[in-house]
Order: C-alpha cells, then sequence, then structure tokens
C-alpha cells in the first residue's frame, strides 16, 4: 500500500471520495471502525484499521487493501506526514505548550519573524495562517491530516517557519506524532482539563510527553519559575534552554514600569518597551526572545521586535468608555489565567473600582468553577456571573457551581444575570467613574454556544454598542 498513490487521505468518512485512504481511528465519542463500510460505499481503496470488519465488508474490497496496525491514532498521522511529503522537515517548526499563554506566544512569534521579513504559518486557537492567508481554526491542536495538508501548504507557498499551539490533548491523541520541530517551549501548567485528564498528573504526564518526543537537535525552552519547568525536560533529548522573571537563568527578564499602555523591561540586562502588560506578559515576552534566539535570530532584531508586536485579539484588550470606564476582554478561562489578569490590572492601577464579569463553560471541566469564583470574589471589588458557552447545561447551574467556592461574606459583591450580554450592559451602565471591568472568557470566540446552537456573540462589537448607546 504506497499512500501517495491514493487520492486523498481522511478518518472522517464523510470526507471520503473516491480513491481516498480511509484511515479508522477511535475518537474521544465515536470509534472510526464502525464506519468502514461506508467509507468504502462512497469509494475508499484503502483503509487503515486496528481492527478487520467483518468477512463481507472484507470481501468487498480485497484483504489486500486492509493495514492492521496497532494505533490507528499514530498511524493517522504517520500516514498523513507521508501523504504530504514530510512537510514539518522543510520548516523550521516551533511549538508551545503549557496551560496559558499558547496564543499569545506563538501568535507574537509569527508576528515578529514575519516583521523580520520571512513567511511564516501559524497554527494557533484563534485561526492558521499561510503566509498572511487565514483560516479558522476548530481546536487548538488540529487533527494531523489538516496540520499536515497546511504544513504543505505553507512549503509551498515559501514559508520558512512555522509557530503552532500543542495541547495536552493533542499530545495524547498522537495529533502531532512525527513532527520534526526546531523549537520546543513550556510556558506553564496550572488547572484545566480535567474533564478530559480526570487527574493533573495525567495532565502533566501528556505535556510532558510532547518534550520526551523531542529530537536530539531540536531545542527545548523551559520556564524554570513553574514548579514543573525542570520536570517537562527531564527525559528529553533536546538541548535544554531556560528562561526565568525570578532566578539565574539562560535567559531573564524584569518588569522595570507598567501602565495600561504596556510595560518597561529589562531582557538579558537590555531595557525594552513592549505593549503587553501583566508579569504574566513579561513571561510570554521573555519565551519569544529565548525561542527567536534558540532559531537564530539577533538578539538586538528581537528585541526591536518585542517593541512593536502589538496586541493579540482578546488578550486584555482594552476599550475606553464613557466616565473613564476601562473595558478590558481576555480569553482567561482557568483559575491561574484570571488570577493573573485580576492582580495585573489591580497593579497597574490600584485606585480604580475593579469588576470581573465571567462563566464557566458547559459540558467541560467543573471542578474549576468553584475556584474561579474564589479567585473572582478575593481579587474583583465586584462579581458578575453569568453564562460562557453552555451548551447543554443549564446556566443556573453552572452559575451555581461557581458561587459555591465563594466565601459568604463576599456574597454581597456577587451579581449572577444569566443573559451575557444584559449582564455587560448592566455592568457598563452602573460603572463606577474610572472603573476597569474585565470581561473574561470570550476574548477572541465570535460566537456563544447554548444548547447545541452556536449563536454570533462578539464581545467587541457588544462593548462598543452599548457604549454608543449611552453617549
Amino acid at each position: 500500500m504506497k499512500i501517495k498513490d491514493f487520492a486523498n487521505i481522511t478518518s472522517d468518512s464523510r470526507q471520503v471520495v473516491p480513491g481516498s485512504l480511509f484511515v479508522a481511528v477511535k475518537g474521544y465519542s465515536s470509534d472510526g471502525h464502525d464506519y468502514i463500510e461506508s467509507a468504502i460505499e462512497k469509494g475508499a481503496t484503502g483503509i487503515i484499521c486496528e481492527t478487520l470488519p467483518q468477512q463481507s465488508v472484507v470481501d468487498r474490497l480485497g484483504k489486500e487493501n486492509f493495514m492492521i496496525v496497532e494505533n490507528s491514532r499514530r498511524a493517522v498521522a504517520e500516514a498523513a506526514d507521508e501523504f504530504y511529503g514530510h512537510p514539518s522537515r522543510e520548516l523550521k517548526l516551533v511549538g508551545i505548550t503549557g496551560t496559558n499563554g499558547k496564543t499569545t506566544t506563538v501568535t507574537l512569534l509569527y508576528n515578529l519573524f514575519t516583521r523580520l521579513g520571512y513567511k511564516c504559518g501559524l497554527l494557533s486557537t484563534i485561526a492558521n495562517y499561510v503566509a498572511g492567508e487565514r483560516s479558522e481554526a476548530v481546536n487548538t491542536t488540529s487533527d494531523p491530516i489538516t496540520i499536515n495538508r497546511l504544513m504543505r501548504q505553507m512549503v509551498d507557498m515559501g514559508c520558512e517557519y512555522c509557530f503552532m499551539e500543542v495541547s495536552s490533548i493533542g499530545v495524547e491523541q498522537d495529533r502531532v506524532w512525527g513532527l520534526d520541530y526546531n523549537v520546543g517551549i513550556f510556558s506553564n501548567l496550572t488547572h484545566d482539563h480535567l474533564d478530559y485528564h480526570k487527574t493533573f498528573a495525567e495532565y502533566l504526564r501528556c505535556k510532558k510527553l510532547f518534550f520526551d518526543q523531542l529530537s536530539a537537535e531540536a531545542i527545548a525552552v523551559t520556564n524554570i519559575d513553574d514548579r514543573n519547568g525542570l520536570v517537562m525536560t527531564q527525559n528529553t533529548r533536546a538541548k535544554v534552554v531556560t528562561y526565568s522573571c525570578r532566578k539565574m537563568a539562560d535567559h531573564t527578564c524584569k518588569i522595570m514600569e507598567e501602565t495600561f499602555e504596556g510595560m518597561l523591561l529589562k531582557v538579558d540586562g537590555t531595557e525594552v518597551w513592549c505593549p503587553l502588560i501583566g508579569q504574566h506578559n513579561a513571561y510570554n515576552a521573555l519565551a519569544i526572545y529565548s525561542a527567536a534566539v534558540a532559531l537564530g535570530a539577533q538578539k538586538e532584531e528581537v528585541l526591536i521586535g518585542l517593541s512593536s508586536i502589538g496586541q493579540v485579539c482578546g488578550r486584555l484588550e482594552l476599550i475606553k468608555g464613557p466616565n473613564d470606564i476601562s473595558v478590558v476582554i481576555d480569553y482567561a478561562h482557568t483559575p491561574d489565567a484570571m488570577e493573573n489578569v485580576l492582580k495585573t490590572l489591580r497593579e497597574i492601577a490600584p485606585e480604580r473600582t475593579l469588576s470581573c464579569l465571567f462563566g464557566c463553560g458547559g459540558d467541560r471541566d467543573k471542578t474549576k468553577r468553584p475556584e474561579m469564583g474564589e479567585v473572582a470574589a478575593r481579587l474583583a471589588d465586584r462579581v458578575i456571573i453569568t453564562s460562557d458557552n453552555s451548551r447543554t447545561e443549564q446556566t443556573c447551574d453552572i452559575i451555581t457551581d461557581i458561587k459555591a467556592g465563594i466565601d459568604k461574606s463576599k456574597m454581597k459583591k456577587v451579581i449572577s444575570l444569566e443573559d451575557r450580554r444584559e449582564a455587560i450592559r448592566m455592568a457598563i451602565i452602573t460603572a463606577q467613574p474610572k472603573e476597569t471591568i474585565l470581561l473574561a472568557g470570550k476574548g477572541h470566540e465570535d460566537y456563544q454556544i447554548l444548547g447545541k446552537v452556536k449563536h454570533h456573540f462578539d464581545e467587541h462589537e457588544v462593548v462598543k454598542e452599548i457604549i454608543e448607546e449611552l453617549q
């Protein structure tokens, strides 16, 4: 069975065309083996699977056109890599994993290297870019067929670099299996995705697996201020480069000054102005710098680039309102991320009233809900609990879960309103002069999932409409 002889490769029977190679993958909610017969009916001429279907199905195609493998997830990754001509080997591929900071880091690396004059590709939560052309992203880490297809497009369009987010689920499901990384970056590890991984130890194992799989020619860039920073690189064959904002490391950073417009950083002893805010963004900037230097960029060029890399959509985006109200939109959807953002806003403007509006996703990790309630009530002066993507759960039940983590003594500053649009309107209309309002959880998303329906909901649009009504 020669992979390149097929018309296309897919693990989705709905995408089969005559001459396709169909890979039956055992998924999280369905098993591709159940669709082998359907794939053959649609014209598949080759099947990769872990177990053969019933004999009558095998006879329709011929046993010689079936390939039996131990792990079809890895098989589809290897087949996609071969089908598209091993594109990751022709790129300088950078992957970042960690709980928070992935999107900011890869997006700004993409912006930085584009400004340095290189053609680049980006695979991120917000969107995928191939030499400046955008396509929508469905998952933080796409399936291996999509990844290899996009990377082949990058190579064919002359891209030299590709920057991509690597999720723990993507690693565990072998979506990045067989990719040839030049640099792997670790940002941090906090509470997230325990609905999938069940335990923090398993979550850590999946993150670490990314570094275990790096080649001896790769470079592992790790944040040693995180207690798991060196755990990640314990078994890696890659060269290890460390970064820190608190201790001795290969690359260091310190915040010298900070305002809503940005911060003055001292990176490896050189001062540079960066249009980002917050300690967590100091780490992101240092990760960008460390990775860029590891890729061979000149330090001076990187520092100049850091001073003009701009914001990332839905990451601490500021919208000014009447009476000196500041509305900040951020994707923070974990306890640690929300704590980082609230502390940043408090430190920059301690004299301002600070409100926090947020919800939690339905059909996802329930254990972080009370933790996020505790963080918001501890750090904000006013808390508005509302909907996020409630999916098939009742919003009122999610709000109850969040409130379970709030001390009774702090409940007097908590308001709950299920309709997110109306909650935002109420937050802005009732805000005190010079108040800062954090809208957490949606960030770049331009939709809201209620039940099984995806509705258009762009928080930027909502805020601007409300502000215009008040002026």
